[in-house]
């Protein structure tokens, strides 16, 4: 009897911790899928709109860091658009002697550089970057010029190369390296903007390659190791990067629809830690997916008429002035732009509220620029529909002339 009171007891005591839990303990929260990402494992990184370079997340993205094999990405590239045809490149013995990811070069040995594009992006060779650097520019230093030069033309302000391969290096101008900002600029050209972005994707995507160097009595085998390509649906392109003092680093992109994604990130572990990237990158990819799709923005524009201080009115010659029709130059009836669900365009509307005479047919009188949290995105001009003439002696002298014969 008195165990059974003992055991009832223990029920209510329990019953009234369960109450007390569920009133005064607040539930967990799920993380909300409009929610920008948490707890990357990365030190930098970004997600970017490939269509319109915009950044549509970052972590410290324009934090300078070493890059590591990401850095074939631009070489790839730079080779792809001054490659000759058929172009073969004799080995040198710098190159054989360029540490593990190794293809294996011998000295003397002759290769065509698209072989060796495959060697490069499927299987990050390093002795291969140094082939190909040599047999495009004469040495590393020449194509590490390239390099900067066309990293300078694509926007990328916090990027330095000194090798092709994305070896850990340092001279006097600086350490090799670069922000996750300019590494997802750099993508979006290989991919969006360079006139050899298909052969690139063609290079990035091949599952398996097989060549022989000119030769022919050495024999060579390469497999894609981006594990991206097969992890999410519309993985279009993408290289991993490892190095001591870079730790692992990718640069990936993602199609979808008419959608394409772009992540960069730098540091994201060190050994034991390979997978970091791929759960940052999947991340990163499904945050844009959930959170980002393409609204029309365009905003019909009402034509305004601005007053031509000593213009002549075409309705009414006495009239002292005149007016002039404005217009938008590029009349365009859509603008789509990757917006995020709670984020609005600011159109604004400026306008010249007189002008002097003479004015003519297309100048420039006002614009409409659309702007998303203070940030410009696009602009459209406004321009005079036709020609204004000056009210001067010469014209009220004709005008004078005229109603005098009439």
């Amino acid at each position: 009897m008195v165990w059974q009171m003992k055991k009832n007891i223990c029920l209510w005591i329990s019953l009234f911790c369960v109450v007390c839990v569920q009133l005064f303990v607040p539930p967990v929260q799920a993380e909300d899928a409009g929610d920008e990402p948490k707890e990357l494992y990365a030190q930098s990184a970004v997600l970017m709109d490939a269509d319109s370079g915009r950044i549509l997340f970052g972590k410290e993205d324009r934090k300078v860091r070493p890059m590591a094999s990401t850095t074939k990405i631009m070489t790839c590239i730079i080779t792809l658009e001054q490659m000759e045809e058929g172009q073969v490149v004799q080995v040198s013995d710098y190159a054989v002697c360029q540490p593990k990811v190794r293809l294996g070069v011998r000295g003397k040995e002759e290769y065509y550089i698209e072989d060796l594009l495959y060697s490069l992006m499927l299987e990050s060779h390093n002795d291969s970057a140094v082939v190909i650097a040599e047999g495009i520019a004469g040495s590393v230093e020449a194509f590490a010029g390239l390099m900067n030069e066309k990293a300078g033309e694509i926007g990328c302000e916090d990027t330095y190369f000194i090798t092709p391969n994305g070896l850990d290096a340092e001279d006097d101008k600086g350490v090799h390296s670069t922000t996750a900002a300019d590494l997802a600029r750099i993508m979006r050209y290989c991919i969006a903007e360079s006139p050899k972005k298909e052969d690139f994707l063609k290079i990035t995507r091949t599952k398996d390659y097989s060549f022989t160097n000119v030769k022919g009595d050495r024999k060579f085998s390469c497999r894609n190791h981006n594990a991206f390509l097969d992890m999410m649906e519309g993985a279009l392109t993408g290289k991993t990067g490892f190095t001591a003092d870079a730790g692992y680093c990718y640069v990936g992109a993602l199609k979808d629809g008419e959608r394409t994604f772009i992540v960069a990130l730098l540091g994201c572990g060190w050994p034991n830690n390979k997978g970091y990237k791929w759960k940052d990158t999947r991340k990163l990819m499904e945050y844009g997916l959930g959170q980002y799709a393409y609204r029309d923005v365009w905003k019909k524009f009402r034509q305004e008429e601005i007053p031509v201080r000593g213009g002549i009115d075409k309705g009414n010659s006495f009239k002292k002035d005149g007016f002039a029709v404005a217009e938008l130059k590029d009349d365009t009836r859509e603008l789509k732009m990757l917006l995020g669900k709670d984020e609005e365009v600011e159109v604004q509307v400026r306008m010249q509220k007189e002008l002097q005479a003479p004015v003519k047919k297309g100048q420039k009188v006002g614009s409409v620029s659309y702007l998303l949290e203070g940030e410009l995105l696009c602009s459209f001009d406004v321009v005079a529909m036709e020609t204004v003439k000056k009210r001067d002696m010469a014209w009220c002298f004709r005008e004078a002339l005229g109603q005098i014969c009439l």
